[in-house]
Formats: structure tokens, C-alpha cells, sequence
């Protein structure tokens, strides 16, 4: 953890402190605000694919997404350094990946109205992106090579059985649905855009 580059430190007091901001709220005022749902984006509400990916339903949700996003996002972040440059690619994919996951979960569900919230979706794009550097032994591997593939069929199976079975398995949520979905997207989403991105960062 003290090993992890800036970004990574930064965005997990992000995600912490954003809640602990946020906890200061009743959530159903700030999801009203700032939450994201398929209904929204066909009013024109896009920024709602970003200022939602700030947003947690309670303390557990946000500290799991901190603690994933932590793991994850540090051999991401490596790769892009931790220069000014190089920060701001991190940052811009993660951002990327988890408004790719809102919309994977619009078109799944065009017109809901039912709000989500949290960075579980831009979390999966680090995933995505983990993935492809522990293919490629630290530099970006194959898309379709064996480790991308074996960890998208595990996240691919507990998402789905998420979907199945229903949010008990995870802490935290309190019988809220979660939008597994999203998470599939996302990590789809971190897969595929990961390469472009390290072809614009400073190793490529």
C-alpha cells in the first residue's frame, strides 16, 4: 500500500473521503443530484455517467471499491508513471472505463430509472487494465490471451451470480441491487481501451 504510486493514493481518498463528504447528506438528496440511471441519459443528463462514479450507498461499499481500486490500480497506474502526463492518463481511463460501464448498463436497460452509484464500474476498467499487464509480464499482453481471459470469466461468473442469487453476497449493500451489469462493462471496457491508452503514455 505505501509502495502505490500518488494517482492510486489520491483516488482512494477520493473515494473515502468523498463518502465521508457525502455521509453528511441524506443519500436520497444526493443521488437526486448526482446518481446515474438510463433515464436520465435520455433526458441529456450525461455528466450523471460521471459525477455518480463519486457517489456510495454506505461506508462498506465505498471502502470496497477503495481497497479494489487500490489493488488494481496500482500496476495501472506504474505503467503510466507518475508524471503529470502520465497521471492524467490513469485518471482519464479510469473515468473513461466507468462511464463506459453506465452506458453498457443503459443499453441493458434503456430508460430505467433506477439510480446507480459508485466506482464499482471504473474499479473493473483497472481490472481490465491489471489484466492485460499481468499478461504480458508487465507490459500490455493480448487481449485474448489466457490470464485476460481466466479473470474475465471469473469476474463475468461472480457478477452473474450477483445477478442470480441477489446482492446478500456482497457486504454492504443491505439488500440493495447492485448493478452487475456495470461491472462486466467496465471490466470489458478496461480490456479493450487499455491499449490504446499505454500507446499515449510515456512507455509507449
Amino acid at each position: 500500500m505505501f509502495n502505490a504510486p500518488w494517482t492510486v493514493l489520491l483516488l482512494t481518498a477520493v473515494i473515502v473521503g468523498g463518502y465521508a463528504v457525502q455521509s453528511r447528506f441524506p443519500l436520497s438528496s444526493v443521488a437526486m443530484s448526482f446518481a446515474f440511471s438510463p433515464a436520465l441519459l435520455v433526458e441529456g443528463q450525461w455528466e450523471r455517467l460521471f459525477t455518480s462514479l463519486f457517489l456510495h450507498g454506505n461506508w462498506a461499499h465505498a471502502l470496497m471499491n477503495a481497497g479494489f481500486g487500490l489493488a488494481f490500480g496500482t500496476p495501472v497506474a506504474r505503467w503510466f508513471g507518475e508524471r503529470l502526463g502520465g497521471a492524467a492518463l490513469f485518471f482519464a481511463f479510469y473515468l473513461v472505463c466507468g462511464a463506459l460501464s453506465g452506458l453498457g448498463y443503459a443499453a441493458l436497460h434503456p430508460g430505467e430509472q433506477s439510480a446507480l452509484v459508485g466506482a464499482s464500474g471504473a474499479v473493473s476498467g483497472l481490472m481490465g487494465g491489471a489484466a492485460r499487464l499481468m499478461a504480458g509480464h508487465g507490459r500490455p499482453g493480448p487481449i485474448l490471451s489466457r490470464t485476460v481471459l481466466g479473470m474475465g470469466a471469473i469476474w463475468a461468473a461472480i457478477n452473474l451470480a450477483i445477478g442470480l442469487v441477489g446482492a446478500g453476497l456482497l457486504p454492504g449493500t443491505e439488500g440493495a441491487a447492485v448493478a452487475w451489469e456495470a461491472h462486466i462493462a467496465g471490466f470489458v471496457a478496461g480490456v479493450l481501451l487499455f491499449g490504446p491508452f499505454a500507446r499515449m503514455g510515456r512507455r509507449a
